[in-house]
């Protein structure tokens, strides 16, 4: 559901903090960087708190403690854009787990940052596939998504962003699906997956998984949605809004 931000380089830190959050313990990998000062440190930190929230449902506070913060040392319009895109993210995730309605926010939190990051920034992609998301899942207006994150993944290929590009194929192949393309909804689903299983995101296979079962015969997808529910156990039951994607069918009455 949500798409962000690179892999570890040779950084020792940027490689113990992916660890921690490509399994899921996003707290821990925040708290790696609290003692980390400016505002690059402080971004990343929220953006961990909010993938959180959009992941497990929990944590809004902290979260929103770590963007004010991010909020208040950032100087530069690229860190204030930076931030505004986590805002928006925040609230959208607030609006589509039916915690609290806060669309509105997030499209002017996005809106804002849009106006403040330049064309060819870092997090430009990222913007786009976060507005995709508004598009799609608030709004309801595929033709806007996809434009988006069609934005998204050509700004991710460009930016060497493998992550991203694991959500904007996801994406676009859940737009396919949905208009009965099922090949091309396949071939996505399969490129989002395999990027997730050679990054080592494990928070992010399980899902991978259920979306590209969606889209396989008999007795493939079922070996998919085993291998799904196995990953999600594994995990502790997170993403928390996979659950209901992989709970077996009522039987017809």
């Amino acid at each position: 559901m949500s798409g962000s931000g690179t892999t570890a380089g040779d950084d020792p830190l940027q490689t113990a903090v992916w660890r921690l959050r490509s399994r899921g313990c996003w707290t821990d990998a925040a708290a790696l960087l609290a003692s980390r000062e400016g505002p690059g440190p402080a971004l990343q930190r929220t953006s961990l708190l909010v993938e959180r929230c959009l992941f497990t449902g929990e944590g809004w506070a902290e979260a929103e403690d770590g963007l004010r913060t991010a909020e208040a040392l950032a100087v530069a319009d690229e860190d204030r854009g930076a931030a505004a895109c986590e805002r928006g993210q925040l609230a959208y995730a607030s609006t589509v787990l039916a915690v609290r309605d806060r669309a509105d926010e997030a499209r002017t939190a996005l809106g804002r940052a849009a106006a403040l990051l330049a064309p060819n920034a870092s997090g430009r992609p990222l913007l786009d596939f976060r507005r995709g998301l508004i598009a799609e899942h608030i709004s309801d207006s595929p033709q806007a998504a996809r434009a988006a994150y069609r934005r998204a993944h050509a700004g991710a290929t460009a930016h060497s962003d493998p992550l991203l590009l694991s959500f904007t194929w996801r994406h676009l192949a859940g737009l396919a699906l949905r208009e009965g393309e099922s090949a091309e909804a396949r071939h996505g689903f399969a490129e989002s997956l395999r990027i997730r299983e050679e990054l080592g995101y494990l928070v992010g296979t399980a899902p991978a998984l259920a979306a590209l079962a969606d889209t396989e015969p008999e007795p493939e997808a079922g070996r998919l949605r085993a291998e799904a529910a196995r990953l999600f156990r594994l995990m502790g039951g997170v993403p928390s809004w996979l659950a209901q994607h992989l709970s077996p069918p009522a039987p017809a009455a």
